[in-house]
């Protein structure tokens, strides 16, 4: 079969692309000259009289072509115009591609046939058609034949970076890696650079490439591209204008000769070539940035994984529920942008190696230093090494049967001999260890153990159920695993990354069926080790997954330093000290009891599932540990009042001697305090506020919330920040977004916003989501690091937090935007609801207001509510706020099973009501 040559040519009319980007450049390659259709901002950036300060070179794959880059090219632009560094992207159409020059072929494309363009070639035509390009701009790169010096490569003043998608992704990064002359910084996209020889080469591309299937795939038919267009939620319109060069099998030859030269084995003309081009990329120093969709069926999270094994310097940004066409999945440009911004700023030279936000993560910046300065911290394991010849109880654990305790001298020395085995076995600083082990002896054990050596512990909920668990381990990679059968079974079935130890030893059979290769029962028999690593206060402790209520769970990342100041917390505000005994039924506390000394009791409960805790079982934990102090969630707590009147005469004198009890995980109403109150008599009752990222921010105790409720103020009141924590409002404008400057003390007071923290114990940064990271530290007030919480609400005149909702759930009314929470709250109060939702229904800016009530566990009936029950709210929110609640409904049940209204899914509600509002059926599914 035979294709005409046919020259490049410009694209028709289509969505979101502006004519003023295209122009067709002539080239020459070394196999002669060639026609290439190239995107191009050059003469959109000076038409608005904008010269461009530096260069981006895109690099698409197949079979998309530089309308992959439309995004990124109209960013870039604004970027310009709103005084950032003036950004211009050139991204050509690779040969045989997009609307770039089609060459003659004789036959359709094989994997060893002459008529394939190897990739070879394909790098020698990118630096064919850029390099002139390069040369329009002054100051920012000349010829490099020597008929112009070259003398603005590489510099401060004209950056040039790389970006690539798919093969263009590896193309790229290997011109990149070829001319660090000229590039300052690389940036991919999905991509590969190797296939392992024990792995299959992933199940799209095996069925496409057998036999007769390539050309009949890829080039007879549009099968190929019609699939690869499917990997993403695109619109008809968007689809169609990626598959505007390739209408016709005359057009598609490109599309057929590239997934031919996939080197699939050693035998492959490219093979040698693709293992050339690993090896300079793996000697690429300059900053890098991958961005990455893990539903990808073709590139595999292995191939990230040789990614950051090749440039360990890169930063990355997983979305994680993109997939092969992520830039249309996500706003990728938008990240693109923001971390160029870091790393080259307008009026500075360009960032030497990670962008500002890594760099904090990496010094450990935190309220109490100077930014670029780790604070001094006590090591999380200082206590625990004092006291290696302590026989007193250093933790009990009732979560085995019989209830375990073991002395500070054998959890000293179990730890010890653990971390020395895990040295043995190959374990190293640095590496992560998912911890598959429920709260109790064996998980402070592996924890301990991890820490001594500089391991990184991996924990995340089970709670977030197999799917979520599997994202959450994916993305963390861990290199090892330490479970129990339950936990290891999960990680058999789902196929989670990391090398398997058990907790407790396995026969022959079970070993092999669940990858095993030793035990920490076996490791608890090395012998010490004279030495063992010393991790700094800088370097990874833990990544803790969050909850996943608002989203795919997140990886927050701790150094040593955030856990030696979280402890210091404890000690100094609620007068934890060592021999406290401490009964820890809320999971992230349960293992700071070695690291403040105090005698740790972990309770006979499920920790997945809170409700589990009977007040007989926090009791004899109590009794058992001698404990003065309790630490669980609300929902613990509401079962131990329930069940508190079958506790015995000892019990009730135990519970008796309880001098502070903690709650923490959602906001403690006052009849729960009240409550609690009961069942501890003697106990001074707090509620302190926090999320994964800040363990401890604000306090309230049982008069505190008295005080707060006989006050008009809305939504839900968790007190004032506590010592060492310093708060701010970002306030929230009429779009919804809250404002980038921060206000405090009297400034902050009186008005919605997002609540911005700053303290020592915050988290260091986000796990593998570096724009996540840097929009949720991007402030910098008097030298310190803030988080901002997503968390929104309002300050009092008296400096107490009230709690409004999340940021991505503000209305935007006409009178201004309005949190939900508050106005859930003052709806709640009424004796006929049981939870509300407040929802926003309408366009940006002019939504009405929407009250969403749960049918469950009530006498109300899916659908409109009745008529005097929609009044009574009405007149209620009119009056305490001045605003109109335009309608109220009743949902057959809130989406989510969750235990206070922080965690609805409000989008969802919305849709629902939405749905409803405009005729639809109630049974309708948010």
């Amino acid at each position: 079969m035979r294709f005409p040559a046919r020259p490049a040519q410009t694209p028709p009319k289509l969505p979101e692309w502006d004519p003023a980007w295209s122009r067709i450049v002539e080239a020459r390659t070394p196999d002669g000259p060639h026609s290439f259709h190239v995107l191009d901002t050059l003469e959109v950036l000076r038409a608005d009289g904008l010269e461009p300060t530096g260069t981006i070179l895109a690099l698409h794959g197949n079979p998309t072509w530089s309308y992959l880059w439309r995004h990124l090219a109209q960013a870039s632009v604004e970027t310009a115009r709103t005084g950032g560094r003036v950004w211009r992207l050139i991204a050509p159409d690779q040969l045989d591609m997009g609307f770039s020059q089609r060459l003659e072929h004789e036959s359709l494309p094989t994997p060893h046939g002459a008529e394939v363009r190897r990739m070879s070639q394909r790098i020698d035509d990118f630096d064919s058609v850029v390099s002139p390009l390069l040369a329009e701009v002054a100051g920012s790169v000349a010829d490099r034949d020597g008929t112009a010096p070259n003398n603005g490569a590489a510099s401060a003043e004209h950056p040039i970076v790389t970006i690539g998608h798919d093969w263009g992704g590896v193309l790229s990064l290997a011109w990149a890696a070829r001319n660090t002359d000229l590039v300052s910084a690389s940036i991919s996209l999905n991509t590969a650079v190797h296939q392992p020889e024990d792995a299959p080469i992933p199940a799209p591309l095996r069925a496409t490439l057998a036999g007769p299937m390539l050309p009949t795939a890829t080039v007879v038919t549009d099968g190929f591209l019609r699939v690869t267009m499917s990997l993403g939620d695109l619109d008809p319109e968007i689809k169609d204008a990626f598959c505007a060069p390739y209408d016709s099998l005359s057009l598609r030859h490109g599309i057929g000769g590239f997934v031919a030269d996939i080197p699939v084995d050693e035998n492959h003309p490219s093979h040698s070539e693709l293992q050339r081009v690993g090896a300079d990329i793996a000697a690429f120093d300059r900053p890098a940035l991958l961005v990455w969709g893990p539903k990808d069926p073709v590139f595999l999270e292995r191939y990230l994984r040789d990614l950051r094994q090749r440039l360990p310097q890169a930063d990355v940004h997983r979305f994680e529920l993109g997939s092969h066409l992520v830039s249309e999945d996500y706003d990728v440009a938008g990240v693109v942008t923001d971390w160029l911004k870091e790393q080259f700023p307008a009026d500075s030279a360009p960032a030497s190696g990670a962008s500002a936000a890594t760099t904090a993560e990496i010094t450990g910046t935190n309220a109490d230093a100077p930014i670029g300065h780790a604070a001094p911290a006590r090591g999380v394991t200082a206590i625990l090494d004092a006291r290696h010849d302590d026989e007193t109880i250093a933790s009990v654990d009732f979560a085995q049967n019989p209830a375990q305790q073991i002395t500070w001298r054998h959890l000293w020395h179990v730890t010890t001999s653990i971390a020395g085995g895990l040295l043995e076995l190959g374990v190293r600083p640095g590496d992560r260890v998912s911890m598959l082990v429920p709260p109790g002896n064996n998980l402070t054990a592996a924890l301990y153990a991890c820490l001594k050596i500089g391991a990184v512990a991996v924990v995340a909920d089970a709670g977030l159920g197999p799917k979520g668990m599997t994202r959450a381990t994916t993305s963390a990679d861990p290199q090892w695993i330490i479970g129990e059968l339950p936990g290891l079974g999960l990680a058999r079935a789902f196929n989670w990354p990391g090398r398997r130890i058990s907790v407790s030893p396995l026969g022959r059979t079970q070993a092999k069926l669940f990858q095993v290769e030793t035990s920490l029962t076996a490791l608890s028999r090395t012998t010490h080790h004279a030495d063992l690593p010393t991790p700094a206060a800088t370097d990874d402790a833990a990544i803790l997954f969050t909850s996943g209520s608002t989203g795919p769970a997140k990886g927050v990342r701790y150094t040593h330093g955030d856990i030696s100041a979280l402890a210091a917390v404890l000690t100094r505000v609620f007068d934890v000290r060592e021999g406290t005994g401490l009964v820890a039924g809320f999971p992230p506390f349960a293992l700071l009891g070695p690291a403040i000394g105090a005698t740790s009791v972990t309770p006979d409960m499920s920790v997945t599932k809170p409700k589990t805790l009977t007040a007989g079982a926090i009791s004899d934990a109590i009794i058992a540990g001698h404990s003065t102090m309790v630490f669980a969630s609300p929902a613990a707590y509401r079962n131990v009042a329930a069940t508190a009147s079958y506790r015995d005469d000892e019990q009730k004198a135990a519970c008796a001697r309880v001098e502070l009890v903690l709650s923490a995980g959602a906001p403690v109403p006052l009849e729960l305090m009240d409550a609690i109150a009961e069942v501890f008599p003697n106990a001074s009752i707090h509620s302190p506020y926090g999320m994964t990222e800040g363990l401890l921010l604000t306090d309230i105790d049982h008069d505190g919330v008295i005080a707060a409720d006989a006050t008009p103020n809305l939504g839900v009141c968790v007190g004032r920040p506590i010592d060492g924590v310093e708060l701010a409002l970002a306030p929230i404008d009429d779009t919804g977004a809250s404002a980038d400057a921060l206000e405090q003390g009297s400034d902050a007071q009186g008005h919605l916003g997002e609540f911005v923290v700053s303290a020592a114990h915050i988290k260091s940064g986000y796990d593998n989501l570096w724009a996540t990271t840097a929009a949720s530290t991007r402030d910098d007030l008097d030298g310190r690091t803030w988080h901002r919480t997503n968390d929104i609400g309002h300050i009092d005149s008296e400096g107490r937090v009230w709690l409004e909702g999340r940021l991505q759930h503000v209305v935007t009314t006409p009178r201004g935007p309005v949190g939900p929470g508050g106005l859930e709250a003052l709806i709640d109060s009424d004796k006929q609801v049981s939870r509300s939702s407040i929802v926003g229904i309408g366009p940006a800016g002019t939504q009405s207001l929407v009250a969403v009530l749960d049918a469950e566990g009530t006498e109300l009936s899916p659908g409109l509510a009745p008529l005097d029950l929609t009044s009574r709210l009405r007149e209620l929110v009119d009056e305490v706020v001045g605003h109109d609640l335009t309608a109220v409904l009743v949902a057959p049940t809130f989406p989510t099973d969750i235990r206070h209204n922080s965690k609805i899914d409000r989008s969802r509600l919305a849709t629902w009501a939405d749905h409803v509002l405009s005729g639809g059926s109630v049974r309708t599914k948010g």
